[in-house]
């Protein structure tokens, strides 16, 4: 047979010839068909799920067993929070001597267990790496009378219960606040130091008012509404308690384009392979819970529109003020670009609300370490497996190194481990984490409020109260005489979310014929090809309705940013309210002169201890000195000190609190005055030459483990060499300091010949 020319119109690669439109057609209309059978299938099993799990005692999404530790309706101020602990996997055995992680979910709407629910999450990663793991979850319904205060209490009582749990534990726990549950940890760290260990934060605001023109538009609901006034009115129409659902309504209505097409489109679309993935993801989105009314009055007044915790304004009961600056443990902030519920600005600016700059950060002897992801969304940050294998597991690896690090502000940054990197078996895991010294300019540069903004979130606080108060006075008694008994259960039962669960399940007899339908399909499954033109039509179809959702959401933010910018930027208006007309700096938390006199104490008292001390206090100095050029830390570095002292256990033999209190001892310091205290330091070395030469091959394998002694760091050891005794060679001559932006000038006495400095304040050595 002759073969024939090529056509002109011949379809593209992969398309089907035009002879094949009909079949093509008839093979996406049946898998269309069976596909839309199995979803509603998939949505009688969700309608199951919710009931079966609103039907338990205590529901949760935990992926792990756990045992009842410390039951909060118990306690001398009942709360209906509970503290478990999640029993190890087999062939996964907690090592005693690890610290305790402690998981906190948000109570927000939903149910616990969301930091825990699959392997690859915050409690499997802690878990995977030898620590012992404790969950503080929540029972749907709240205790009559309890507030906010009573919760900070209650989890103080359960870190209590953990430490006496592990006596032998080198470190105070590491507590996760996923959430709303980091600002409540937070509050329990500036009211209980002494019961924390590092402090991870993932996606909790702190900083309530911050943002930038154009996005995260979320900051600007509590003032469209004017104020707070709604809430309270909520909670007493539904007879005092607050509906969490509303609060997942509120998420939910950030992206409508994911709320109303994406996700159902993505089951539908790959039902053979989505549906366990979905189930699981809803069994915790439909888990609604309750609040009381002054719980979540408390959260709107005190925190998204009054914006106090930052500044210092929020006292408890009996006049205690929440002061941030009292934290003690190391502060780990987790938060992404890509999160339009907490923005970096609102997870970080708080730093800027306390300090000045970085010295001040360490004269309250904080150290807070940030990271910020490039473009996972909120949830995120504490469900996405791809985070939990990165950042979530860097955090439980190198939690004893965050603990150690000197006061200052850090970025933590994480680089592929890959082939070349020096020193691959200091790793652990595919990410190795450097933490990297950061001013606060960093921050700054992140965006943020200008005085203008400030004023209007001011003047949106106030009117607030204002109306509350109205409310409060004139229409409030008359709403709770006129709520029926029995309504604000009908209330919560024909809440829209609750309803999309509840009206699919086979109890609907327009629904009853899904389950026998959906078995055949499964058995006469024909899945189309990848090539059938009409899926390439379904997927335009639905780009072009997320583009649609998009437009309008971008037009009811761009309409609420503007109405918000334009309402309360009204001079009449802010005066009105008694807000300062002037260019004043954002709200500050106070300066206390109690506070610079005591730094003042121990800045004399550090002066005093430079010639006192051993090999130890020798060593540790000489690390921050030499290291002082890199003004970062490297997991490589702390792994290499990790494996010098179990080698060397009289270098060991301090407990972890001491041993960390001793570092930032040192660390001090070389900060106020290293001139002083690098002269003071043949003072603590031994006289035998061999321990002091083994003190310098420690220094050596420790700066070499991240990167090869070079510049001014190979200047500052061979300097250390010279005052340890061991020196081959005269030092060269030193060169001008140069100094860092947020520093403050050092009073120090003439210099004694030494190394060069390029950062007048020591960082910890890389």
């Amino acid at each position: 047979m002759t073969p024939q020319p090529e056509t002109t119109n011949a379809p593209a690669s992969g398309a089907e010839p035009a002879w094949a439109i009909p079949s093509a057609a008839t093979a996406y209309m049946i898998d269309a068909w069976q596909r839309s059978v199995l979803y509603m299938d998939v949505m009688r099993e969700r309608a199951e799920q919710y009931r079966e799990h609103i039907s338990q005692e205590i529901p949760h999404v935990l992926d792990y067993k756990a045992e009842l530790i410390l039951d909060g309706r118990t306690l001398e101020r009942p709360v209906n929070y509970l503290l478990g602990r999640i029993l190890p996997e087999s062939g996964i055995q907690p090592d005693p001597r690890k610290r305790p992680f402690v998981v906190i979910d948000p109570r927000a709407g939903h149910g616990p267990g969301i930091g825990g629910f699959k392997s690859d999450s915050e409690v499997g990663v802690a878990m995977k790496a030898g620590h012992p793991c404790y969950f503080i979850g929540f029972l749907p319904a709240p205790m009559p009378g309890q507030t906010i205060e009573d919760i900070v209490h209650a989890e103080a009582e359960f870190l209590r219960t953990v430490i006496a749990r592990h006596p032998e534990a080198e470190g105070k726990p590491c507590v996760i606040g996923n959430c709303q549950a980091g600002w409540s940890v937070m509050m329990v760290a500036a009211l209980y130091p002494d019961l924390f260990g590092p402090i991870i934060l993932a996606g909790t605001p702190l900083s309530y008012w911050a943002g930038v023109h154009g996005q995260y538009p979320m900051r600007y609901s509590g003032g469209l509404l004017g104020g707070s006034w709604l809430t309270a009115l909520t909670s007493d129409l539904a007879g005092g308690v607050f509906d969490g659902a509303w609060l997942v309504q509120n998420f939910e209505n950030q992206n409508p384009a994911n709320t109303y097409w994406t996700k159902q489109y993505n089951l539908w679309s790959k039902i053979d392979t989505e549906a366990a993935r979905y189930l699981g993801f809803e069994k915790w989105w439909g888990g609604h819970v309750l609040l009381n009314a002054e719980e979540m009055q408390f959260i709107v007044d005190e925190l998204f529109v009054g914006n106090r915790l930052s500044s210092g304004e929020i006292r408890t009961s009996d006049g205690a003020a929440i002061d941030l600056r009292n934290i003690r443990a190391p502060i780990v902030v987790f938060c992404s670009k890509g999160d339009n519920i907490t923005p970096p600005q609102q997870a970080l600016d708080w730093v800027l609300d306390l300090y000045d700059s970085v010295d001040e950060i360490r004269a309250f002897g904080q150290t807070i370490v940030y990271t910020v992801h490039e473009t996972t969304g909120h949830l995120g940050i504490f469900v996405s497996t791809g985070v939990a294998r990165k950042e979530h597991q860097q955090f439980a690896s190198n939690i004893d190194m965050l603990d150690l690090l000197p006061p200052g502000l850090y970025e933590a940054v994480l680089e592929p481990k890959g082939d070349a990197v020096l020193n691959p078996e200091l790793v652990t895991g595919e990410w190795v984490m450097r933490c990297e010294a950061r001013t606060l300019d960093d921050i700054r540069a992140l965006g943020g409020n200008d005085a203008q903004d400030e004023r209007r979130f001011d003047a949106a606080a106030r009117l607030s109260e204002l109306n509350l108060a109205m409310y409060r006075t004139f229409a409030q008694p008359f709403v709770r005489a006129m709520v029926p008994t029995g309504m604000p259960a009908i209330m919560q039962h024909f809440h829209p979310l609750r309803l999309q669960y509840e009206m699919l399940g086979t109890w609907n007899p327009l629904t009853g014929w899904t389950k026998a339908m959906a078995e055949r399909a499964r058995t006469k499954r024909q899945p189309v090809s990848a090539a059938n033109p009409f899926l390439a039509l379904q997927e335009q179809v639905s780009n072009q309705i997320i583009a649609g959702f998009e437009t309008l959401r971008q037009t009811n933010e761009r309409w609420a940013e503007e109405t918000f910018l334009n309402f309360y930027g009204r001079e009449l208006l802010q005066s009105a309210l008694g807000v300062d007309q002037s260019d004043r700096p954002k709200r500050k938390a106070a300066k206390s002169p109690m506070h610079d006199h005591n730094v003042k104490l121990r800045i004399a008292e550090l002066r005093g201890m430079m010639a006192r001390g051993g090999m130890r206090e020798a060593l540790a100095r000489s690390l921050f000195y030499a290291g002082a050029p890199r003004g970062g830390v490297d997991e490589r570095s702390f792994e290499a000190v990790r494996r010098f002292c179990r080698a060397n256990p009289d270098l060991g033999k301090q407990n972890f609190d001491d041993f960390r209190k001793m570092l930032r001892d040192q660390f001090f310091m070389l900060l106020i005055d290293e001139d002083a205290a690098m002269t003071a330091l043949p003072k603590l070395l031994p006289e035998d030459e061999a321990e002091r030469r083994a003190g310098i091959d420690m220094l050596n394998t420790v700066l070499s483990a991240a990167a090869e002694p070079d510049g001014e760091v190979a200047v500052r050891l061979r300097h250390l060499e010279e005052l340890f005794g061991v020196a081959d060679s005269p030092l060269p001559p030193a060169k001008p300091a140069v100094r860092q932006p947020d520093a403050k000038p050092a009073t120090t006495k003439p210099r004694t010949r030494r190394a060069p400095r390029s950062k007048p304040k020591p960082e910890t050595p890389a």
